[in-house]
């Protein structure tokens, strides 16, 4: 069994969450899923498809500010190592409970990190961040349950849109301050997969086709203020 994994580099905040829906539209053609690390060519934030764009632009200071196709809070990409995983229709992580497939990538995101021998855990309940520190929608204020901790401190986190067309998640990691390299994570989470799931990989290159379609959601929705601030 061979899963696709695309390394896309950096790209603009529209670009990046139109190119993970492109890839969740195009699972079913590709009949496996995509595994795609990325970063962004200036400092930005993503806040979950249902929050209230108000509340988000007084919530932080990052821009532009976009409305990802999947749910939870509010992401800053400044240093963070962001990826996603599309799947397929019908493939088994498809079928699973929300919070199982949630408990599910942050397990494989723990078994990459103790590859590098790095040591985290998975939080066994949610945890808020007290003293009033919240902040309504911050992804990183405290944690949720199944989040990825290093030393008690959230360093992972996903959110997720299930539907006919198949499963995507999203997720950002903010790397623990120890010496360890993206590109050396990137492999772990790679070789990991292999352990887990008993998976290999294929190097993936959008065809036409999406490359397209990821350019068509660009201009006509991620970067329009209709859709971001439709709430």
């Amino acid at each position: 069994m061979k899963w696709f994994v695309l390394h896309s580099g950096k790209g603009g905040a529209a670009f990046n969450m139109a190119l993970d829906e492109a890839l969740l539209e195009a699972t079913a053609r590709l009949q496996r899923p995509v595994l795609r690390f990325y970063g962004w060519t200036e400092r930005a934030a993503s806040f979950g498809y249902f929050q209230k764009f108000a509340s988000v632009e007084r919530a932080t200071r990052l821009r532009p500010l976009v409305r990802r196709p999947t749910g939870g809070g509010i992401v800053p990409h400044d240093t963070d190592w962001t990826y996603s995983f599309a799947v397929p229709p019908g493939h088994e992580w498809h079928g699973l409970a929300a919070i199982e497939s949630y408990r599910r990538m942050h397990e494989w995101i723990q078994r990459a990190f103790a590859t590098l021998k790095i040591e985290t855990e998975l939080a066994q309940a949610k945890k808020s961040a007290g003293g009033g520190a919240d902040i309504p929608g911050e992804c990183f204020i405290g944690h949720e349950q199944f989040d990825l901790l290093w030393h008690g401190k959230k360093i992972a986190g996903a959110a997720q849109r299930r539907n006919k067309l198949g499963l995507l998640i999203q997720g950002s990691v903010q790397p623990p301050p120890v010496l360890v390299k993206r590109e050396d994570w990137e492999s772990a989470m790679c070789a990991a997969a292999t352990e887990l799931f008993s998976v290999g990989w294929d190097a993936f290159s959008p065809d036409e086709e999406l490359s397209a379609r990821a350019e068509e959601l660009a201009r006509q929705k991620y970067s329009q203020a209709a859709y971001n601030e439709k709430r």
